[in-house]
């Protein structure tokens, strides 16, 4: 198997919404990010499929010596994909010089990878927003790149879109999250709505609960408009992928609100043929 047939039977076996906006790119520009969503999707996999602690921190370590060995003391892609052991990298570092992919960008999201083995909660908004940005905003920043960006206010754009979606999946998962002993929502909030790590914990549910979720709802709706309002109009076309990606992952958002916050026992979904149709309205008429 070629390094760019790993990384495509990768995207597309996740099942995300990423691959939906990944269908309308030039070929180049899909093959990069591909291989970039697959070398995300390989050190998220490490915190969520090794259930052994110790495991997972030897495996984000080895990702660490390997991207910082596939990156070394060369500007020749091709020199430096042979450095890489992994098909991810070997797919991935023939595009790093042309769409200015930087060893600092996956080793930030390895490090947010990091903070899911050390830490099972967050005090406050401001620590989830820190964590927020290493697994979402730096993964926006990088797609954006590679999707043409040509305005520097672009990059605060897409850390912006990346806050939003991140926050959409936390609340999509609260239930499953809850099963692997993990709560992102923030302390302070529970604790503003008089929600008790236990309760989410035991997956019980209350108005409390619905009246929290409400409050993370509107705050990543706020996200959404926020990230649209950054978004340069001279970027707006070529930025087409990432605007897929706020309104499917908005549908999803208003879904979870429609359906009164039932997050607990069941993983809230769009179905793969709205998901393109979603998609494909933003390539077709340009707008959400």
């Amino acid at each position: 198997m070629t390094p760019e047939t790993y990384v495509q039977e990768k995207a597309a076996a996740s099942g995300s919404s990423f691959y939906y906006a990944f269908l309308f790119l030039p070929a180049p520009q899909r093959s990069a990010i591909t291989a970039f969503y697959a070398f995300c999707r390989e050190v998220d996999d490490v915190v969520d499929e090794v259930s052994e602690p110790s495991v997972a921190q030897a495996k984000l370590a080895w990702w660490r010596t390997e991207v910082a060995r596939a990156f070394s003391s060369t500007n020749d892609p091709t020199s430096s994909a042979t450095k890489a052991s992994h098909p991810v990298l070997q797919a991935l570092l023939p595009h790093a010089q042309t769409f200015g992919i930087e060893a600092r960008h996956l080793q930030a999201i390895i490090d947010g990878c990091q903070m899911d083995l050390d830490q099972t909660r967050y005090l406050d908004y401001l620590s989830l927003t820190r964590y927020c940005h290493l697994v979402a905003g730096v993964v926006g920043e990088v797609a954006a790149r590679i999707f043409g960006q040509t305005q520097a206010q672009t990059t605060a754009y897409a850390h912006q879109l990346g806050q939003a979606l991140q926050l959409t999946n936390i609340l999509r998962d609260v239930g499953e999250d809850a099963l692997r002993g993990r709560i992102y929502l923030p302390i302070e909030d529970l604790q503003r709505f008089d929600v008790k790590a236990h309760e989410i914990l035991q997956r019980m549910d209350s108005p409390r609960f619905q009246a929290l979720m409400a409050f993370e709802a509107q705050r990543a709706q706020d996200l959404y408009d926020q990230a649209l309002a950054l978004l340069p109009a001279a970027d707006r076309r070529a930025q087409k992928p990432g605007l897929m990606m706020a309104s499917i992952y908005r549908t999803l958002l208003g879904e979870i609100q429609t359906s009164n916050y039932a997050v607990l026992h069941q993983r809230i979904a769009l179905t793969p043929l709205r998901k393109l149709w979603l998609a494909w309205k933003v390539q077709a008429l340009g707008r959400l």
